[in-house]
């Protein structure tokens, strides 16, 4: 995509930004969902204007996916800004547990004041907000004890709101995922396509693969060499599309007459990275 800025913005979209507009007075507090591998670009700036005035708790997702020491550094640098913020993991586990007493301290007082008026243990409502696949509905699924959300690897899912009760005290409204009209730079634009928020139907994905290539050999060149057994020594000198051609030959993703399977090689070069079979891989860090 050298020649062109990565852009999404279809109609539901839109629809969404009102939903949520409409739908704050309903809850107590946001969760705020960023992809623990791409804090900064998974971050949509429009968010922070929708849900002004709002208590906010930030969760980086799939933290099981990315470098742990990159994400500390996530979280420690948002704790610094004065934000509340939590590594998490649905798969693993990870963080789950401090969710609530998280939101308990973070709406303290007015916990308290629900008490003084005789609502003890009123359920407190939360807005689940993020990019799409950024882990709305696993989260939703995970603090409901049990399949609630409708959960797949593909963007787009949750097209509506949905309000899911639970036992921990939290009853929660997942919204669909939201991106914004504009991305601020190309780099934005590829992590958001890289790890999946964006349907690959409207991407180049042998494009893709190739800048993944690319940005892996920066970032985890040795995690992505032995994945796919490149030789480590060659792979900073070579282009992004002799390298993707590494990864075929490395797989044995060859066609009749020699030539490479360009398309079976970037969809399991996106897959893998996705899945996070590659290794933890940071894209951003703080």
């Amino acid at each position: 995509m050298p020649s062109q800025t990565i852009q999404w913005f279809p109609g539901h979209m839109a629809k969404t930004r009102r939903l949520i507009s409409e739908s704050l007075s309903l809850v107590d507090i946001v969760f705020e969902l960023l992809d623990a591998r791409i804090p900064k670009s998974s971050k949509n700036p429009e968010i922070d204007r929708l849900t002004a005035g709002k208590p906010k708790l930030i969760l980086l997702t799939k933290s099981s996916m990315a470098d742990p020491n990159v994400t500390e550094q996530w979280v420690e640098k948002l704790r610094s800004e004065g934000q509340y913020a939590i590594a998490t993991d649905t798969v693993t586990g990870e963080g789950i547990k401090s969710i609530v007493p998280c939101v308990r301290k973070i709406l303290k007082e007015k916990i308290e004041k629900n008490e003084s008026r005789g609502m003890v243990g009123k359920q407190i409502r939360v807005m689940i907000l993020g990019i799409p696949n950024v882990g709305k509905s696993s989260l939703v699924n995970r603090l409901g004890g049990g399949k609630k959300a409708k959960v797949e690897n593909r963007p787009g899912v949750t097209v509506n709101r949905q309000w899911v009760t639970t036992s921990l005290g939290l009853e929660l409204l997942d919204m669909p995922g939201v991106l914004w009209p504009k991305f601020d730079d190309r780099i934005t634009g590829e992590n958001l396509a890289f790890t999946g928020a964006i349907k690959d139907a409207v991407l180049d994905t042998t494009e893709l693969a190739a800048l993944l290539c690319e940005r892996l050999c920066t970032t985890a060149k040795t995690q992505f060499c032995e994945r796919y057994k490149i030789d480590e020594s060659i792979a900073g000198n070579i282009d992004r599309y002799k390298l993707l051609e590494a990864v075929a030959e490395g797989r044995k993703f060859i066609v009749s007459g020699g030539e490479y399977d360009y398309d079976r090689t970037a969809g399991t070069l996106l897959t893998e990275f996705r899945d996070g079979k590659i290794g933890r891989i940071s894209l951003e860090r703080p």
